[in-house]
């Protein structure tokens, strides 16, 4: 599902596999997680799988996908990326630095945020775009958390470039939806089609590293969320925020 919200030069792998054969991992990445409980050692693992294979994509050979500050993954020289992985789906996305400034992708499950979360990452502003939590089994979009997922891959596209931390409520998020419409904006696709769309994000803490407006894109489809950001490096050539 990925691939389907990044350009062609994005090299991307993505499974639903909760876990990966023993052996998977380098050495320097079990000792990375050898005191982990289970799950964040399949969370690591599954992901850096989904790395290597996004590198042969490229023509790259496999390497150690190590972490750097806030579990940064640090990438090989001249290439930028991002990993994901939550309950069903594990991806990744990789390209040159030569075609790409940063990017950033995140997957979430397709249900409400839990009690008390959607205050603490949303603005007044986004809450009464977005309207009021959609409760369960109802067939509504969970638009909580597309923008929890969409703000997250705003940090990881914000964060490698800046080094500087981003708050939830540090970015002002926007959305629209282009394609799969179902009975109304607010509703999924009857019949198990995909509901897709684009946001704008107007970072309210800027850097002359990146635009002050960051653009993604996000789809629902088999109750996984997923979205991406995505920056050129001639962005300022491009886009006059």
């Amino acid at each position: 599902m990925i691939e389907l919200l990044l350009p062609a030069d994005v090299s991307c792998a993505a499974t639903r596999a909760e876990t990966v054969p023993e052996g998977t991992l380098f050495p320097e990445e079990e000792a990375l997680v050898a005191k982990s409980v289970a799950k964040r050692r399949n969370d690591f693992a599954t992901a850096r799988a989904c790395a290597r294979r996004a590198m042969a994509g490229l023509g790259l050979p496999p390497v150690a996908v190590l972490h750097g500050h806030r579990g940064r993954p640090l990438w090989p020289e001249g290439i930028v990326g991002s990993l994901t992985h939550c309950n069903g789906y594990r991806a990744a996305a990789l390209a040159r630095a030569t075609d790409v400034l940063s990017l950033g992708i995140d997957a979430e499950p397709h249900a409400p945020l839990p009690s008390g979360v959607r205050e603490l990452v949303t603005l007044p502003a986004e809450r009464e775009r977005i309207g009021p939590p959609a409760p369960e089994g109802t067939g509504e979009i969970h638009w909580d958390r597309v923008l929890f997922s969409a703000k997250e891959s705003v940090f990881k596209t914000w964060y490698p470039v800046t080094g500087i931390e981003l708050d939830f409520i540090q970015a002002d998020l926007t959305f629209h939806r282009t394609g799969g419409e179902g009975d109304g904006d607010g509703r999924l696709p009857r019949g198990g089609t995909a509901a897709e769309g684009t946001f704008t994000a107007r970072l309210l803490l800027t850097d002359p590293a990146l635009p002050t407006t960051l653009h993604g894109q996000w789809r629902i489809e088999d109750g996984i969320v997923a979205t991406s950001v995505l920056v050129r490096p001639d962005w300022k050539d491009s886009d006059g925020s």
